[in-house]
């Protein structure tokens, strides 16, 4: 299957439909700044209309001291509201879309190499990011495909940028970082924890080429859903949102918490350790378990993996014991666990 159709696909399936709260994008990406500095970034997920990864790297663009930023859209955004208008435009109206008798189809793409400060108010807000494509220095145009991050005209953009920031649908999530790593693209994206899971995402894992972001994941994050989801958890400001638990943020580039060791105070007995019945090794139920004194293999859950730091410890296996079966105690499977040892 292409990837257009894949995504042509994956537009259409509601489980996708998942936008990003500013405050959530605040919280995660205060912590690469530094790595913001003189670099191109690509959004190419987000409708600009809609999206506040756009909206984030355009009000910041000057403070991040970004050299360029490009969007591209796959089709309009299904959520309502008109956060940003752009009004005057060649070749678009005052809506989202191309005027050209089909305007909810165009996909399109956004460069921005220059932010100013147009109301002088000496702060870059969205009354400014209104007048971005009044600056000659910055461009909008149709897409010649469908926007599909893997076509040859979204690989040519992802081609010039330094580092990709957006959220990409769940449903393609392996295909979707697995383009990142072909291109050696650095990247920060949301996507489902169950994802760690995955062969393809746990291998980059344990070769330290991936790693979760700084947002704890046991938390989880609202998502803005269109206003047709019959099932929602709650409504702020006229929109209606959902809480995935099952979400965290993903990145190939430096993440402290993942240099840090952790502090262990347990200490190994066989009592509170059972061992596998088809590896040599210990169960240890919670990361905060892992014991000093305990120099073997150990199998602990996935939630080791937001603390795992490859300094501290070698990821030996994952899920399976010598009989290439789910590992087991006394006949019972512990729910994903990951076999580790200290360095």
């Amino acid at each position: 299957m292409s990837g257009n159709t894949n995504l042509h696909t994956a537009s259409k399936s509601k489980n996708d439909e998942f936008y990003t709260q500013l405050s959530d994008i605040e919280n995660e990406l205060k912590h690469y700044r530094e790595q913001f500095c003189d670099k191109v970034i690509l959004c190419n997920c987000d409708d600009p209309y809609e999206s506040n990864f756009f909206k984030y790297f355009a009000m910041n663009f000057n403070f991040l001291r970004i050299k360029k930023l490009i969007a591209t859209c796959y089709a309009t955004s299904p959520v309502s509201g008109n956060e940003i208008s752009f009004f005057d435009i060649p070749g678009f109206d005052g809506s989202r879309g191309a005027n050209d008798g089909d305007s909810d189809k165009k996909p399109y793409k956004i460069e921005i190499t220059e932010v100013c400060d147009y109301n002088g108010d000496g702060a870059v807000d969205l009354a400014d990011v209104e007048y971005l494509l009044k600056n000659d220095k910055n461009t909008l145009s149709l897409l010649e495909g469908d926007g599909d991050f893997s076509s040859d005209e979204c690989t040519e953009l992802l081609k010039q940028a330094d580092i990709v920031v957006t959220n990409p649908p769940f449903s393609l999530f392996r295909e979707y970082i697995a383009t990142l790593v072909k291109y050696d693209k650095k990247f920060i994206v949301i996507g489902n924890t169950n994802a760690l899971t995955y062969k393809e995402i746990f291998t980059l894992i344990k070769e330290n080429r991936l790693r979760t972001g700084y947002t704890n994941f046991n938390v989880g994050m609202y998502f803005y859903v269109p206003d047709s989801w019959e099932k929602y958890h709650k409504i702020e400001n006229g929109r209606k949102l959902v809480r995935v638990s099952t979400s965290c943020w993903f990145t190939n580039m430096e993440v402290k918490k993942h240099k840090e060791n952790l502090i262990l105070f347990k200490y190994y007995n066989p009592e509170d350790y059972p061992k596998y019945d088809n590896y040599d090794a210990i169960n240890v139920n919670t990361y905060v378990d892992i014991p000093c004194d305990y120099d073997g293999v150990m199998g602990v859950p996935i939630t080791f993996l937001d603390k795992y730091n490859p300094n501290q410890f070698e990821i030996v296996k994952f899920r399976k014991g010598n009989d290439d079966k789910d590992l087991s105690i006394n006949g019972k499977c512990p729910y994903f666990r990951i076999l580790i040892k200290k360095k």
